[in-house]
């Protein structure tokens, strides 16, 4: 019995030492996401300040993400439309500074796919989302021999269940999701 806890408390030990922190590298990312409009076209727009870090093996086999995104950076290509975005309208933005995602589990679908379940909250209001994601790659770069990950995390979220926006014939209510990430191992 002693000897298989002392093995038990080892494996957890090494999986646990196996596991480093990840960061986004701005530059390199982008969380974007995309809206129906009068229900025959499709908005698209981004968020430029977020800060994303991942707690994750070395080929991100096991993965825990925390997101945070700042709603004042919201950009769709229209200032008089992001300006609207920002106001109590929709995201509220003075009083809702942040969007945030944390992980809570993390299931391996595929050699490069995985799905990412965790707690979104958004304009006060926390509710579960799924979102799939796929590893692109991973490489040593060469400047800081540190490893970098390229990944994509898509989902879709129904923007009045987090009351965002009222009800509008000129607006779709599910919002989807793409988030492309160049993480950097710390």
């Amino acid at each position: 019995m002693k000897k298989t806890f002392f093995t038990l408390a080892f494996m957890t030990t090494l999986l646990v030492a196996a596991q480093s922190t990840w960061k986004s590298d701005g530059a390199h990312s982008k969380v974007g996401f995309a809206i129906t409009h009068l229900m025959i076209s499709e908005v698209e727009g981004h968020f430029s300040e977020f800060d994303i870090t991942a707690t994750a093996t070395d080929t991100f086999d096991e993965a825990e993400f925390s997101v945070d995104i700042k709603t004042t950076s919201i950009d769709t290509d229209n200032d008089r439309r992001d300006d609207h975005l920002r106001s109590a309208d929709f995201f509220d933005a003075e009083k809702y500074p942040s969007i945030s995602f944390k992980s809570t589990s993390f299931e391996k679908t595929g050699d490069k796919t995985f799905v990412l379940n965790g707690d979104l909250s958004m304009h006060g209001v926390t509710k579960p989302v799924t979102l799939e994601g796929k590893v692109n790659g991973i490489i040593s770069d060469q400047r800081s021999q540190k490893l970098k990950a390229g990944l994509k995390l898509t989902g879709t979220i129904d923007r009045l269940e987090f009351g965002v926006g009222g009800n509008s014939a000129s607006l779709g209510d599910d919002v989807e999701m793409t988030i492309n990430l160049e993480m950097a191992q710390q």
